[in-house]
């Protein structure tokens, strides 16, 4: 069994410090509760609603950097594995990040790859790093970020390399209830993995989020869901060996289903084309 924490709070827009010193707080609460993974939001050390590409480059840090570095070192003191949004700052361009942290440091970052006209995605550089998935104490954890979620690809890309959790963190406006109603259930149902979705609350230059941060087992039920205006962590106990599972039988050899083995690759190859629509006349 694996002990997990979704941690639902209120980043202020800007506010490093601020966040910062909350995610450290945050984490040592998880440690004392006996969380081994814990999740935070889309972009929980700098918010989200930024208006320019500089405004958000004088916020982001690269990666190794002060901001990454603290979280890092919150990791080891707490002696648990930590997925937390950040911006990220290359050069010149800025991307929408989740470092995983662990009792050994960074262990790696996400880069978010698909980005959608809101907010920071505006301005950031799709992600380049691809879809891997993480062998750890806890279970084999795949990394997504918010609009990932809605493209099956990424999610099944994961469950196909071996992964047993898909961690998400994210940043829900409050119109887009369709995301705990809907994708998160299904990518974890289709893909027969859990979802650890990690929303945050509050509001930023007028805007709303949602909440509804969620635990979801490899069935599609929900296990755990945070409310929709309040700071919180969700902790579960899931047994990480259950998304191997795939192969569902409710009746042996009359009714069966694997979600992956049931596949038709030969017959997918579309999929990898840029077979946008186009108007029909």
């Amino acid at each position: 069994m694996a002990r997990v924490g979704v941690i639902q709070i209120d980043p202020h827009l800007g506010d490093k410090a601020f966040n910062l010193e909350m995610i450290e707080q945050q984490l040592a609460e998880a440690s004392e509760r006996g969380v081994q993974l814990a999740v935070f939001p889309e972009c929980a050390v700098s918010g989200y609603l930024f208006e320019s590409l500089d405004e958000a480059l004088d916020v982001a840090e690269p990666i190794p950097g002060p901001a990454s570095d603290r979280i890092a070192r919150a990791a080891e003191r707490t002696n648990l594995y930590a997925v937390v949004g950040t911006l990220e700052r290359d050069g010149d361009r800025c991307y929408n990040t989740a470092i995983l942290a662990g009792p050994g440091g960074i262990e790696t970052i996400y880069r978010k790859t698909h980005t959608l006209c809101l907010g920071v995605d505006r301005f950031t550089t799709p992600g380049d790093l691809g879809y891997r998935v993480h062998d750890l104490p806890v279970g084999r954890v795949g990394i997504l970020i918010c609009y990932d979620l809605r493209f099956p690809e990424s999610a099944r890309l994961l469950a196909l390399q071996g992964a047993q959790i898909i961690v998400l963190p994210t940043n829900w406006p409050e119109t887009s209830t369709i995301q705990p109603d809907v994708f998160t259930r299904a990518r974890a149902a289709e893909n027969r993995v859990f979802i650890l979705a990690a929303d945050r609350v509050g509001t930023e230059r007028g805007a709303r989020f949602l909440g509804r941060s969620q635990i979801v087992a490899p069935s599609g039920t929900v296990l755990a869901e945070a409310s929709t205006d309040r700071a919180e962590m969700l902790v579960f106990d899931v047994d990480p060996l259950e998304a191997d599972l795939k192969n569902v039988v409710v009746r042996a050899g009359a009714h069966e289903m694997d979600v992956l083995a049931d596949r038709r690759p030969e017959l997918y190859g579309e999929l990898a084309r840029d077979a946008r629509l186009t108007e029909v006349r």
